[in-house]
Parts: C-alpha cells; structure tokens; sequence
C-alpha cells in the first residue's frame, strides 16, 4: 500500500477530524477575505476590517460546518441563516456564504438528484435575491453575480462527485457479483463432479459385489459335493473382484491431481462391452438375452457410457430384486436421432424399493440423474402380467451434456 492510500484511509478512518480541519481552513479563508476589497480586475488588500458581529457570523458557519457529514441539511439551513444575516445587516460584507457554500456541496453529494435541484435553487435563489436587494451594491455588483455562481457551481460539483461515487459502487458491486458468480459456478460444477464420480462407484461395486455374493453363496453350497464346481465359483469371485478393483481405481483416479503418477488411462466402459456384462450375470445365475439393433451406432462417449450404466444397473436390480428364477433381456435399438435401452425381466421378486420421491431405490434414482444428465429420459416400473420394465431413450444427434467432464 502506497503512502498516499494509507493517508487516506487514516482520513476515512477519522471523518470529523477532517471535517474539522476543513472548518478550520474555511474559517481562515473567510477571515482572510474579509479584509480585501474587489478593485478592477484584482482585490485590494487591508482596503476594509470587518466588524465584530461578522467575525461571530464567520466563526459560527466554520463550526456549523464540523457537522456537515451528520446533519447536512441541518447544517445547510444554519449557514445559510448566517449568511442572510450577514448579506442584510453587514457593511462592508463578509464572505460568511462561503460557509453555505460548502455545506450546498456536502448536500448535493449526500442526497439525491432531486434533492439537490430543489435546495440548490432555493439557496441560490435566496442568498442571490438578498445579496442584489440589500447592501450598498448595485444589484449587478460583481459580488452578487459572483455568489450565485458559487452556489451554483457548489451545487453541480456535489452532484457530479455523488454520481461518480454511485458508478463506481455499481462497478463494485458488478465486480464482486461476477466473482460469487464464479464461485458459485466454480462449486456447482464440483458438486456435479463429485455426483458422476459418485454414482460411477454405486454402478461399479453394486454390480461386482452383487456377482460376489451369488459366487460365494455357489461355492458354499456345493464345497462340500462339488468341489470342482467351487473352484469354479471362487475363481468368478475372484475375477469379479478384479474387475471391481480396477474399475474403482479408474474411477476414483478422476480425482487426482495432474501431477499424481499412475494417472488412468483405461478408457471408460461402453455398450462395445455389453456382451462381456451380460456373460458376467450369466456366470452368476442370471439368464441375460441380448438384443440389438443399433446398426453399429459408433455414440458419443458420455451416452456410451450412460448406456452400459444404465444396463449394468438394470441387470444388478434384476438379479438383487427379481428372485432366483427370473430372466432378463435387454435391447438396444437405434429409433432416429435416438438410441432406446429397454431391459425386461419376468421374475416374481419385488421391485426395488422406492426412495423418499417414490422414484425407486437409489440405483434407479442414479440411472435417472445419469441419463437426465445427457438430455435423456428414463422411465421404470412394473410389467403387465409380473417382472419390471427400464427404458431410457439416449439423445445421440444433437446431445448436450450439463454434466461437465462426463467422459473420462
């Protein structure tokens, strides 16, 4: 901080200290000027002396004027009381309308515009009216003209410094506007990330702890009779955690930082993948039909990624929901600008439980989010005649994320 700005803020820090020592300067100026008489195109130093009842009427405008910032209009009507006692009774005059000058600034740089025309005509017209009907002067007298020019200029200078005050407060506030308008942005677009990430690691460890689960129920059933067809089991599980543990480290990847070693850069699941989901639930128990009519749609890598969410998730429900005995099928059929995944199950089990919205459980609220996020929609619900039905409709022309950073 420069020297110059912290002498202001030692002045802003002590108003009435400055106000006094501008009452102080008006109070020599005036005095000072009190003794020169106007002579042709100069003054006349030492020409007059004021009297006494102009010295009081000098030292109590410089006073009044200590309170100016507090009570400006109060002030404004005691100077300008002064200075009409001054302009009637005094000769030779004293220039006591220097005070009202000052405070008709003060005001018009506190108020309004309004305010400002109303008091500045009035007090010029006033002090000019008393100035050019009183006194040994002519009316014309340069005094005269000269009083109402300075109440004028006093008025339109306050008005000009309260404009320029208020332009550069709204720059301000525009200024610290745009920046909680970054932040806010900055934090929504964080809280967006962190869903995605969220709802990548609900997809990955519902779906491989589910297949763990039906693995390890598979191998303590036959251990004992079939221990062959335990191996069998185990070494699902184990390639089923495999899977979940590369797919967790790929994901929460995403949160390192650009410096971080062993950045991922295994890219991120697709629907070229669905034959491999599906045989993952068939290991586990789960007949899954495949279905597809998508004409080899190459997608944009956000729905891509939707759509083998959207399958994956399904396909969980189905096998945590639909009971041991329930099939699935699942379609991906390419309907104009849109691609349509339909996963069906006929299995006697309940639906998934349904959240505080009535939406389905959370696997379904996060397909919904997922799919919503890509411009989609999802609907699910119970089949006529027994199972559960999930349809998402995927834009792939003219899709819009606002999801920032969908793809990985």
């Amino acid at each position: 901080m420069s020297t110059l700005e912290r002498t202001r803020c030692r002045i802003r820090a002590h108003p009435l200290a400055l106000d006094a020592a501008l009452a102080f300067g008006a109070l020599v100026c005036m005095v000072a000027t009190s003794f020169a008489a106007p002579h042709g195109g100069g003054a006349t130093w030492g020409a007059r002396t004021p009297d006494a009842l102009s010295l009081v009427l000098m030292v109590l405008g410089a006073a009044a004027l200590v309170l100016r910032r507090r009570h400006p209009m109060a002030v404004l009507a005691v100077t300008g009381a002064l200075s009409l006692v001054e302009l009637i009774t005094a000769d030779p005059r004293a220039p006591v309308a220097m005070s009202a000058v000052v405070a008709l600034y003060t005001v018009a740089s506190t108020t309004d515009r309004p305010t400002t025309w109303r008091v500045g005509l009035l007090t010029m017209t006033v002090l000019t009216a008393a100035a050019m009907l009183s006194g040994p002067l002519p009316w014309y007298a340069q005094e005269n003209l000269g009083l109402f020019a300075w109440t004028g200029m006093a008025a339109a200078a306050g008005d000009a410094v309260r404009s320029r005050r208020a332009f550069v407060q709204a720059i301000k506030e525009r200024a610290e506007r745009a920046e909680r308008t970054r932040e806010e942005e900055a934090r929504r677009r964080v809280a967006e990330e962190r869903l995605r990430i969220a709802r990548d690691l609900h997809d990955v460890v519902a779906h491989h702890i589910a297949l763990v689960n039906v693995q390890a129920g598979v191998a303590a059933h036959v251990m004992d009779k079939r221990p062959d067809q335990a191996k069998e089991a185990l070494a699902h599980v184990r390639e089923a955690s495999r899977s979940a543990l590369n797919e967790l480290r790929a994901t929460v990847g995403l949160l390192r930082q650009s410096g971080d070693p062993e950045a991922p850069t295994e890219p991120a699941p697709g629907l070229a993948r669905l034959d491999e989901l599906a045989d993952t639930f068939r290991s586990a128990g789960l007949p899954v039909e495949v279905a597809r009519a998508d004409d080899g749609t190459a997608l944009p890598a956000a729905v891509d990624l939707a759509a083998y969410r959207v399958i994956q998730e399904a396909l969980t429900n189905v096998r945590k929901h639909a009971g041991p005995t329930a099939k699935a099928e699942v379609s991906v059929v390419r309907v104009g600008p849109d691609v349509e995944i339909t996963v069906l199950d006929d299995g006697p089990g309940e639906d998934p439980p349904p959240d505080d919205d009535g939406h389905g459980g959370h696997g379904l609220l996060g397909m919904r989010e997922r799919v919503t996020a890509i411009g989609g929609s999802l609907t699910t619900g119970p089949r006529y005649g027994g199972g559960f039905r999930v349809h998402a409709i995927l834009p792939v022309e003219n899709h819009t994320t606002t999801a920032a950073g969908e793809t990985v």
